[in-house]
């Protein structure tokens, strides 16, 4: 009995200091996780900001030359002689091919001999006419001998004429025999070589102009709208074209024209540009991108940052003036690098979280950390 008091006694000195000690620590815990619970968190809010802001739109572009045509052989014959290379600088008038020409020379000799006859024939004829118009006068002969040798006259003269146009046509021929540059320009490639008998209208190679170059780009109905509401349709303003290096051409182009009808297939519209092109960097049939200014007055902006999609729908956090968050659902009209452009939901007077949206649900009390939309966007261009 004395030894289960004795137990009793010292079980009790031990367990009783170490149950304070536990239940001490369980109260402190307790009490530091209600003052954590009470300590709000720091988050960045700004406000929309309204600013006149552009925007940049990319359109696929096919380059074409300022004059590209075919060179085509008008005569058929062997090609005497090439005096070009492929890819070699021309000018207007310079002789590029030679086709055989002997026959075409022969055939002007035929009628350079047959004008000489045919005029020969016709001084006969008039001075038949002349003796017959003595004869009529001196009533020797009647006059219908006269209207005879006037129609034989007139019909030597009709030869004179016939004759004169087949001298024209074989000069023609023959000239057709040397095929010369209409303009300056490149050469591209030569599709025969010297020797080879070609037909009339065979294709001998092209010629382009490329010191200025055309783009042409499709541009959808809206976004033509847009333009013509903001006045530019009929101002020529500066393009950029993106070459297929992803590199900037050296020389801003200008929009000339619009075509006059939207492709019912597409909902398009073309629209042509120019570029200066002195280095000749641009060829024939190159693409690129068009880089197309839009300027939008008033717009809201957002940073893309704040904001979080729930089932295809646009939402942010807005913070109340008791400092609760609150979820708001926006419209957009515009995406840009960075940055929303808001059609509806907020104004420049509401305060939305800026970062640490993951981290907050509706209802949750912030500390604000407010910054300017102005210092996000001095932020956001460095990126």
């Amino acid at each position: 009995m004395r030894i289960k008091k004795s137990y009793l006694f010292w079980r009790n000195c031990l367990i009783g200091p170490f149950l304070g000690l536990l239940s001490g620590l369980l109260l402190s815990a307790c009490s530091s996780d209600k003052k954590d619970s009470a300590t709000q968190e720091n988050f960045s809010v700004t406000n929309p900001i309204v600013i006149d802001t552009i925007y940049t739109s990319e359109y696929v572009a096919d380059i074409h030359s300022l004059q590209n045509v075919e060179l085509r052989a008008r005569v058929k014959g062997y090609i005497e002689k090439i005096y070009v290379d492929e890819g070699r600088p021309v000018k207007a008038g310079q002789l590029l091919f030679s086709i055989s020409s002997q026959e075409y020379r022969q055939e002007l000799l035929k009628a350079k001999a047959m004008l000489t006859s045919a005029i020969a024939d016709s001084k006969v004829a008039e001075v038949d006419l002349n003796n017959v118009k003595t004869l009529v006068e001196k009533n020797i002969v009647s006059k219908s001998e006269l209207e005879m040798a006037k129609a034989k006259f007139d019909a030597f003269q009709a030869k004179i004429e016939e004759a004169k146009a087949n001298e024209s046509s074989s000069e023609l021929q023959l000239s057709f025999t040397e095929v010369r540059a209409p303009f300056s320009g490149v050469i591209n490639r030569i599709l025969y070589k010297t020797g080879s008998l070609i037909d009339e209208g065979t294709l001998l190679t092209s010629l382009s102009d490329n010191s200025e170059v055309f783009a042409y780009f499709n541009v959808s109905e809206t976004d033509y709208l847009d333009i013509v509401e903001q006045g530019n349709e009929s101002k020529k303003y500066d393009v950029e074209l993106i070459l297929a290096n992803h590199q900037p051409h050296k020389y801003k182009g200008v929009i000339e024209t619009v075509e006059g009808e939207v492709d019912k297939s597409t909902g398009n519209i073309a629209f042509r540009a120019r570029f200066k092109n002195p280095e000749l960097v641009l060829k024939h049939g190159s693409t690129g991108k068009i880089k197309l200014n839009h300027e939008i007055k008033n717009a809201i902006l957002i940073p893309q940052k704040s904001t979080f999609e729930i089932q295809e729908n646009l939402y942010v956090y807005v913070v109340n003036d008791k400092n609760a968050v609150e979820l708001r659902n926006i419209k957009s009209t515009l995406r840009i690098p960075h940055l929303y452009v808001i059609a509806s939901g907020l104004t420049q007077n509401d305060r939305i979280l800026y970062e640490g949206i993951q981290r907050v649900k509706e209802g949750d009390k912030v500390e604000p950390r407010p910054i300017t939309m102005k210092v996000i966007l001095q932020q956001l261009t460095k990126l």
